[in-house]
C-alpha cells in the first residue's frame, strides 16, 4: 500500500509546520498551503487521501471550501478533518454538516491529532484482514464489530450468535453509524439516514432510538458513542487487536 498523502491547509505558518512535522514523524507524505485558493491546484495535480483545514483561512473559509469539496469528492475518495478555534456545538454542527469527517478544536495535543487522522484514514485505506471492523466478502455484505454482526440484506443483527429485536428505525439507525463507522454524524444526518418508508424521525426522537438501541446492545452499548451538542459515531478502532 501506497504512503497516504495529507495536505494541510492553514494560514498560520507556525501551526502548519508543527501539524506537518507531527504528520512526517508519523509516516505520511505531507502537501500544505496557507489558503484554500492555493490548495486547489495542489489538489489538481496530487492525489491526496485527506485534508486537514483551518475554518478562518484568508479569502475563502475552510467552510467553504469543503462544501466545494464534496461537489467533487465523496468521503469515501477523500477524508476531511476541520482544525479550528470555533468550538461551540453549533459550529462544530455547521462544520460536519458541510462535508468535514471530523472536527478537532484548537489547541490540541498532537497525539490527539495523529489518532485522529489515522482513524479517518482506514475508512479510505484498505482495512487489515485482522480488522474488526471490516467487511466480509461480497456474497453477504455483513458488517462485523467483534461480536455484533449487522446483515443488511438480512436485516438482521447478531450479538454473540444471538438475534437482537430491533424495530425498523433502530436498525437503520445501527446501520446508518456502521456505514459511517469512525465518522461523527449529525442529528440531522442522522434523520436523513434513518428516514424512510414507513419510518419518521424528529431531532429529539433520536436520542430516544439510541438510547433504546443501546439498552438492545447490551455488553456492545458502548460501541455508540455520544458526541456532545453534536450527535453519534460508532466507535471500532479502539477495538482493533
Amino acid at each position: 500500500m501506497s504512503t497516504p498523502s495529507i495536505l494541510i491547509i492553514e494560514d498560520e505558518q507556525d501551526i502548519r509546520d508543527l501539524i506537518a512535522l507531527q504528520l512526517l514523524r508519523a509516516g505520511y507524505a505531507v502537501l500544505e498551503a496557507a489558503s484554500a485558493e492555493a490548495a486547489l491546484p495542489v489538489l489538481e495535480k496530487n492525489a491526496v487521501d485527506l485534508i486537514v483545514v483551518d475554518w478562518m483561512l484568508p479569502q475563502m473559509s475552510g467552510v467553504e471550501m469543503i462544501s466545494r469539496l464534496r461537489q467533487t469528492y465523496s468521503p469515501e475518495k477523500l477524508s476531511i478533518l476541520m482544525v479550528t478555534a470555533k468550538g461551540e456545538p453549533e459550529d462544530v454542527v455547521r462544520g460536519l454538516e458541510a462535508g468535514a469527517d471530523d472536527y478537532v478544536v484548537k489547541p490540541f495535543e498532537m497525539a490527539v491529532l495523529t489518532a485522529r487522522v489515522k482513524a479517518l484514514l482506514r475508512r479510505t485505506q484498505a482495512l487489515p484482514a485482522k480488522s474488526v471492523a471490516s467487511r466480509t466478502p461480497a456474497k453477504n455484505n455483513h458488517l462485523v464489530f467483534g461480536a455484533l454482526v449487522i446483515k443488511p440484506e438480512a436485516y438482521e443483527v447478531k450479538l454473540d450468535q444471538q438475534t437482537l429485536d430491533l424495530t425498523p428505525s433502530e436498525f437503520k439507525l445501527l446501520l446508518a453509524l456502521a456505514e459511517n463507522r469512525g465518522k461523527v454524524l449529525t442529528r440531522n444526518r442522522i434523520i436523513e439516514l434513518v428516514q424512510g418508508e414507513g419510518i419518521a424521525v424528529i431531532d429529539r426522537a433520536v436520542d430516544t432510538h439510541v438510547f433504546g438501541l443501546r439498552k438492545k446492545l447490551g455488553a456492545a452499548a458502548d460501541l455508540i458513542e455520544t458526541v456532545r451538542g453534536v450527535g453519534y459515531r460508532i466507535r471500532w478502532e479502539d477495538t482493533l487487536p
